[in-house]
């Protein structure tokens, strides 16, 4: 067996490891909260439901008077099969059938502001590096820096006061116009891109000065090296020196970096889509708390475990593909 499969086989049992401490986590922490869920519902219905129906609602959610390590078997079938409860605040549905409903707006959100953010931020980054004292390289690093102090929130509710609000140039809210019909058809797809610019622009701004910096600074690092002196002595191309011998090597920090910024990506689309009212996790989330709704907050969180985990493993693939060092 190859060296780079063992690589692979390894970091997967990694994230394996990974994934089962955070279902057991998941597991383990609302049941250590005082109340559970069948009394949340008994109380909200205010008398309306029959005592004896507290216990029928504690099965449906898997808290019952087995002991714990019967529970926890249950629970994690119930996990393989993609059982995820029962929510409290949209009850009797599924909180597998929620989720699905808001993962996509989440992914689409998140992923296309982290690709704009990494290829923008890594190509400004090569670029800025190699012509390094210019006017260029005096004024946008400082200033993508600057933004990326401000947290999600803070600057998405300023760009959907000035897009949104005074200038009336994007849409205040939702996924989608109400005109349009869902489906593969232009209308539909241009109304998702537009009313997913304000909150892609807010991710793309707070996250864009770190992966320019990282590369920046990578990149001018690489470009004293001695193979690049020697490719410079050898006459090879200006163009080329930057692009394949140079910045190929840069951008394995970057990489490196991309699925650990997921996680971040996601946590700032949780707000962002708070405030754009965007129906993804973050909304859905919003929805739990108000209601106190466990399962929910429990299936969203681990949904945004796994994602992430499955992104790293993802990066390991290209880092093995970039960087020869690990086939070795």
């Amino acid at each position: 067996m190859s060296k780079s499969i063992l690589y692979l086989i390894r970091r997967l049992c990694f994230y394996l490891i990974a994934g089962f401490a955070a279902l057991t986590l998941n597991f383990v922490i609302p049941r250590l909260m005082p109340g559970d869920p069948a009394s949340i519902i008994f109380a909200r219905f205010r008398g309306k439901l029959k005592p004896e129906t507290i216990d029928a609602m504690r099965q449906s959610f898997g808290l019952t008077d087995e002991p714990l390590l019967m529970q926890y078997w249950s629970y994690i079938k119930g996990i393989l099969s993609g059982n995820l409860g029962t929510s409290i605040a949209y009850f009797p549905e599924p909180v597998s059938e929620i989720i699905s409903s808001g993962l996509f707006w989440t992914i689409f959100l998140a992923g296309l502001s982290l690709i704009i953010a990494f290829s923008l931020g890594t190509l400004l980054g090569i670029f800025i590096a190699w012509n390094r004292t210019g006017k260029l390289d005096t004024f946008l690093p400082p200033v993508l820096a600057f933004l990326g102090a401000f947290p999600y929130f803070w600057l998405a509710m300023l760009i959907l006061y000035i897009f949104g609000f005074s200038l009336n140039w994007f849409p205040l809210s939702h996924a989608y116009g109400n005109e349009v019909t869902p489906g593969l058809n232009l209308p539909y797809i241009f109304s998702v891109l537009y009313h997913a610019s304000l909150p892609a622009l807010t991710m793309v701004f707070v996250s864009l000065g770190g992966w320019l910096l990282s590369m920046r600074n990578t990149m001018i690092s690489t470009l004293g090296a001695d193979y690049i002196t020697f490719a410079n002595a050898k006459g090879i191309s200006s163009r080329l020196i930057m692009l394949r011998y140079a910045a190929r090597n840069a951008i394995l920090p970057n990489l490196t970096g991309f699925g650990m910024a997921l996680g971040f990506v996601l946590s700032g689309a949780l707000l962002t889509e708070i405030i754009f009212s965007y129906p993804g996790q973050g909304y859905l989330l919003l929805q739990a708390v108000k209601a106190q709704d466990f399962p929910l907050m429990q299936g969203i969180f681990m949904t945004i475990t796994f994602a992430v985990l499955a992104a790293n493993w993802l990066v390991d693939i290209a880092i093995l593909v970039f960087d020869p060092r690990t086939r070795k």
